[in-house]
């Protein structure tokens, strides 16, 4: 639980109080195996009734919650960004030590042999430490859309569900975006040139958010974007409010997810698929485990590359 210093300041009341609420709604969702991005932070002011949603209160807890972090009064792991990280390559130390994590991580595509091949996409790249959780569960492929998916995504897409459809299997995607006019437009765009693509129909649901979800969990409204070349077929349909996903508790969020796919999943196959990938973890394991003695053997009985550098090659 980092609480760091590196600015001393002083807040007055009103701040304090915004610092204690931020810091009992994060601690409550870290309970629970999230972290918040800020736009999530914020949604669930608004939802508590805690500030109006308007943009001047999202900026003003912005820097609320960047002077809190800095002064040492809020969790730095609490808030995440999730759009910016750090990427390398692997390394290990030994061969030994890379068995014994592949050992720990290795897993079957286990829905190579399901009759239904789903895959999650969502729309804000925000949202897919949300979805993570559940979808590596499951072994559910998932992916951020970012908006409107690009052309190459959606070819690439095209090709992989081609292969899909060839092995005998049924694509089908689940959608997860914004309730608003380019929110709702991007389910039929996915739709439409995936379609296109595979040169026959596929299979896209659209998961959340949609109206009976908002009539359920009553996010907080936003007015409708006029700005939207879509936002007159939008008001006609659904009136001026609109709403953002981000508004959703992550759990319902997950809970939508984990419904869905399990209603796809075949468990006979996948149990027998679940057994065979535990037998060959632990072989994994043994050779880790047992690792001196596969090395000596693989000494013994293989021609191994010198280790001194001193082999020249072959003319």
């Amino acid at each position: 639980m980092p609480l760091i210093a590196y600015i001393p300041k002083r807040f007055n009341a009103a701040t304090r109080a915004v610092i204690e609420q931020a810091n009992a709604i994060c601690a409550d969702y870290q309970a629970q195996g999230y972290d918040l991005t800020l736009r999530q932070l914020y949604y669930q002011f608004v939802r508590r009734a805690l500030i109006p949603n308007v943009d001047t209160e999202y900026d003003r807890l912005g820097s609320i919650v960047n002077d809190a972090r800095l002064a040492g009064e809020l969790d730095w792991n609490y808030i995440v960004d999730r759009t910016r990280n750090v990427r390398s390559l692997s390394h290990w130390s030994n061969p030994e030590e890379i068995i014994g994590a592949v050992s720990s991580s290795y897993r079957r595509f286990k829905w190579i042999n399901q009759r239904n091949w789903p895959e999650v996409w969502i729309e804000k790249d925000a949202l897919v430490g949300v979805i993570a959780g559940v979808c590596e569960e499951l072994d559910v492929p998932y992916f951020s859309c970012r908006g409107y998916v690009s052309q190459s995504e959606a070819w690439s897409a095209g090709r992989r569900f081609i292969n899909r459809i060839r092995a005998g299997q049924r694509p089908i995607v689940l959608h997860l975006g914004d309730h608003d006019p380019s929110g709702i437009d991007m389910t039929r765009d996915i739709r439409e040139r995936l379609s296109m693509f595979c040169g026959t129909q596929i299979a896209v649901r659209r998961l959340a958010l949609n109206m009976d979800q908002v009539q359920q969990y009553n996010p907080p409204p936003n007015p409708a974007k006029l700005s939207d070349s879509r936002a007159m077929g939008y008001i006609a349909e659904y009136g001026n409010g609109s709403w953002e996903l981000d508004a959703l508790e992550p759990a319902v969020i997950s809970d939508l997810i984990r419904a869905a796919v399990l209603e796809l999943r075949d468990d006979v196959v996948w149990n027998e698929d679940l057994q065979l990938e535990r037998t060959e973890k632990q072989l994994l394991t043994l050779v880790s485990d047992e690792w001196g003695n596969v090395r000596e053997y693989l000494e013994s009985n293989f021609e191994l590359p010198s280790l001194d550098g001193d082999e020249q090659p072959e003319d």
